[in-house]
């Protein structure tokens, strides 16, 4: 007797808690964390492409160390934070992260628009060959950013939604923060790089 009313019980509570949208909310958090996994991924597969591209316009157009420099700089600055799973539930660091991944956007769009200025650069086999890759990596990264958007966005859902609401409440579920494709020309700003140089000391008069 005693069995069957806890078994009775157990099957109530699996039905309560499938009912109030738990195990949705369990499955929608996972699907987030894949799709962050492959920003991720994308991401670091451009940032993986940079030395390359950056010693190989260097070979052609070492003159253009302010370019060079700030696609370095902006590289180092992606680099610096951590993009743990843990990252997508704290809105501040998602947000350096996207200002981050958005300043060497547009660092390495001001390298390509450099590398149009030199003709041997652009007609050189390793550039052309690493340029189709970056440009293939961006497609990816959108690709994943736009899986990840609708992710965020059907878990956010759920978490705002009555009675899934009361469930997110009572197990610490909270909105995830969200790329804003709307800011990203603002916030895509190229880094402002000054190699500060001064003109050489005149040489003794002999």
């Amino acid at each position: 007797m005693v069995k069957r009313v806890i078994a009775a019980a157990a099957i109530a509570a699996t039905m309560l808690v499938s009912g109030c949208g738990y195990n949705r909310l369990q499955s929608q958090d996972e699907g987030v964390k894949a799709a962050w996994s492959e920003v991720v991924n994308q991401y670091q597969r451009r940032t993986d492409l940079i030395p390359n591209l950056v010693e190989t316009v260097k070979g052609f157009a070492a003159q253009e160390e302010k370019v060079l420099l700030g696609v370095t700089s902006a590289r180092a600055r992606v680099g610096s934070i951590q993009a743990t799973p843990d990252l997508v539930n704290d809105p501040q660091a998602f947000a350096r992260f996207q200002q981050a991944q958005g300043e060497l956007t547009s660092a390495l769009s001001r390298l390509l628009v450099v590398a149009e200025n030199y003709p041997q650069l652009k007609s050189d086999a390793n550039f052309r060959d690493l340029q189709a890759q970056l440009e293939g990596t961006e497609n990816r990264i959108t690709v994943a950013r736009n899986r990840y958007i609708k992710a965020v966005q059907e878990y956010n859902t759920t978490v705002r939604q009555f009675p899934s609401n009361l469930t997110a409440m009572v197990f610490g579920h909270k909105e995830k923060p969200q790329f804003m494709v709307e800011n990203e020309k603002e916030i895509a700003k190229a880094p402002k790089v000054d190699f500060g140089r001064t003109a050489p000391a005149p040489s003794p008069a002999k």
